[in-house]
C-alpha cells in the first residue's frame, strides 16, 4: 500500500534517480551491464541496482518487486488497517502468515540478545509519546504506569500458528525492524532469479551481494543533523560492503520539540521514556538486514558506551557510530574490522 508522499520523500526519490543515473552511465563501458529501477514502498522509496546478464526487463522486475512489497505491507504494516498485524492488534481472528511468523521469531531472538532494548511490544508507548500512525501525544505518568504492564516480548508467543497474548491490550509494532526485513525478502527474490550482483535499498536500509564492476558497493551514511532531512544530502561517511547488510538508526529525523525539550521516537522499553543519550546515529553491518535493523535500534537505546560494550561481545556485527561529546561536537567511532572499509567526510 502506497502512502501519501511529502516533499522529503519525493526529494529522496529524485536523489536516488540521480545517483542511479550517474552509476549507470559510468558502467556503460564495463561488463557486466547493470540495470536499475526505483519505486515507492512503506511510505518511503526504494532503489535497486542489479547485474543484468540475464537481460531481465527492469519494468517487469519492478512490477514483481512492487507485488512482493504490497504483500509484505498487507502483513506487517501498521499503516494498513487490514494488515495481519493491525487485525491481530485488534484481537481479530487473523492467522499469521510467513512474513509475520519469520519477523516475529527474529524479533524474539534480537530482543533476548539485547536484553530487551529491542522490543516489538513497545508500540503503545511510541504512540503515547506522539509517534506512529494516527498518533498524538497523550503521555502522562499514570498512562506510562498503565502501559508498562503491556510491554515485554515475553508477554506474547506464537503457538500452533496463532499469536497468544497475556493481555488483550498488548499490541505489536514491527516498524523498527520491518524495513530491514523487507530488504531481505526482496533479496531472496533476486537470489531466486540467479542474479549474482545487486544492491537493494528500501527506506535507507541496504543489502548488497557480490560487487559492482569488480568493486565493493559504496554506501553513504547521512550526517545526523536535524537539518539533514533528505537522505544523501549530506554524508558523514561512506562504507564499502559486499555480501552484507547495513541499517542505520538515528534520532535526527523523527522527533519533536516541546517546551524547549527534544523528544526522540526511540523509546526505551524499560523506562517508557524517549531515550536521552549522546548517540546520534548507529549504522550496523550484519549478514542480513533484519538483524542489522533490529540491532541498530537497540544501539540507540543503549547509548554510545553500552553499544561499544555490546559490540565487543558480538564480533559478528560491525558498526559505525556518530555521537556528541560534552561540548556538543560530533565524534565518530568504528569497529576495528570496519575501519579499512570506511572513509569519513571532511570535518
Amino acid at each position: 500500500m502506497l502512502h501519501l508522499l511529502d516533499k522529503n520523500v519525493i526529494n529522496k526519490l529524485l536523489v536516488g534517480l540521480l545517483l542511479l543515473a550517474v552509476f549507470t552511465s559510468s558502467c556503460k563501458e564495463n561488463k557486466p551491464v547493470f540495470a536499475n529501477f526505483t519505486g515507492f514502498a512503506q511510505g518511503s522509496t526504494y532503489s535497486i541496482v542489479y547485474d543484468n546478464k540475464k537481460n531481465i526487463d527492469p519494468a517487469e522486475l519492478r512490477k514483481k518487486v512492487d507485488k512482493i512489497l504490497q504483500d509484505f505491507d498487507n502483513s506487517l504494516s501498521l499503516y494498513n488497517d487490514s494488515s495481519i498485524v493491525s487485525r491481530i492488534n485488534r484481537n481479530e481472528d487473523a492467522v499469521p502468515d510467513s512474513f509475520f511468523t519469520e519477523v516475529f521469531r527474529k524479533s524474539v531472538i534480537i530482543s533476548k540478545m539485547t536484553d530487551g532494548a529491542f522490543d516489538i511490544t513497545v508500540g503503545p508507548l511510541v504512540r503515547a509519546w506522539g509517534f506512529g500512525p494516527d498518533a498524538h501525544k497523550s503521555f502522562t505518568e499514570a498512562k506510562r504506569d498503565s502501559l508498562m504492564k503491556l510491554i515485554g516480548i515475553n508477554k506474547v508467543s506464537l503457538t500452533n500458528g496463532k499469536l497468544i497474548k497475556s493481555d488483550p491490550h498488548i499490541s505489536l509494532d514491527f516498524n523498527a525492524i520491518a524495513q530491514g526485513y523487507s530488504v531481505d525478502v526482496v533479496c531472496r527474490f533476486f537470489d531466486s532469479l540467479g542474479i549474482k550482483n545487486y544492491l537493494v535499498e528500501i527506506g535507507g536500509e541496504v543489502r548488497a551481494k557480490g560487487k559492482k564492476t569488480g568493486n565493493l558497493w559504496r554506501i553513504g551514511i547521512d550526517k545526523p543533523v536535524d537539518s539533514n532531512i533528505s537522505p544523501g544530502q549530506e554524508l558523514e561517511a561512506i562504507i564499502k560492503i559486499s555480501d552484507k547488510a547495513l541499517a542505520t538508526s538515528g534520532n535526527y529525523r523523527k522527533f519533536y520539540i516541546e517546551d524547549g525539550v527534544k523528544y526522540s521516537h526511540e523509546i526505551d522499553p524499560k523506562t517508557g521514556y524517549p531515550v536521552k543519550n549522546n548517540l546520534l546515529s548507529a549504522s550496523v553491518i550484519a549478514d542480513d538486514c533484519t538483524t542489522a535493523d533490529g540491532i541498530a535500534t537497540a544501539c540507540m537505546v543503549f547509548g554510545t558506551e553500552k553499544t561499544i560494550e555490546f559490540l565487543g561481545n558480538h564480533p559478528e556485527f560491525e558498526a559505525f557510530l556518530v555521537y556528541s561529546d560534552s561540548n556538543g561536537n560530533f565524534k565518530t567511532w568504528a569497529s576495528d574490522k570496519l575501519k579499512s572499509y570506511l572513509s569519513e567526510s571532511e570535518k
